[in-house]
């Protein structure tokens, strides 16, 4: 124990605490972002197939033209699907994130709380000493006023 901080390793675990929550933090939003991204290209996508089958079949086309359509249209279904799945591994990703993130930020709380209360100690102990130091010359000083009025 430090003669200068007696508070010297639970600081040390502080900081380590503090870089963890941050890194988890980053981690977070990084795992917002690209759920986000994941979730626009899936709409997009969706957009798409809604356009490309709402145009239905033009007219004057024939049967090969219609299939070659309509199986574009189905691989672009596909593509949909696979960017909704993909969002949704990205929002499973993202929930992870978020609960790494709390449980950093819990484990910092609980080492910054520890160490309030043992500054509230020491400072608690402070107003003791003085207090029995105030009242030693409080006491010295009415011995003294006894003494002298004899």
């Amino acid at each position: 124990m430090s003669r200068t901080d007696p508070d010297r390793g639970l600081r040390a675990v502080a900081r380590v605490r503090e870089v963890r929550e941050r890194d988890s933090r980053l981690g977070l939003l990084r795992a917002s972002e690209e759920h986000r991204a994941q979730e626009q290209r899936a709409e997009e996508l969706d957009q798409t197939v809604r356009l490309r089958a709402a145009d239905g079949a033009p007219q004057g086309q024939g049967l090969p033209q219609w299939a070659e359509q309509r199986r574009a249209l189905m691989a672009l279904a596909a593509a949909a699907g696979r960017a909704h799945a993909d969002a949704e591994a990205a929002a499973r990703l993202k929930a992870s994130a978020h609960e790494h993130w709390q449980r950093d930020r819990a484990r910092l709380g609980a080492v910054e709380h520890l160490l309030g209360l043992r500054a509230q100690a020491r400072h608690e102990e402070l107003e003791r000493a003085a207090a029995r130091e105030l009242d030693d010359i409080g006491g010295q000083a009415w011995l003294r006023r006894r003494e002298a009025a004899r």
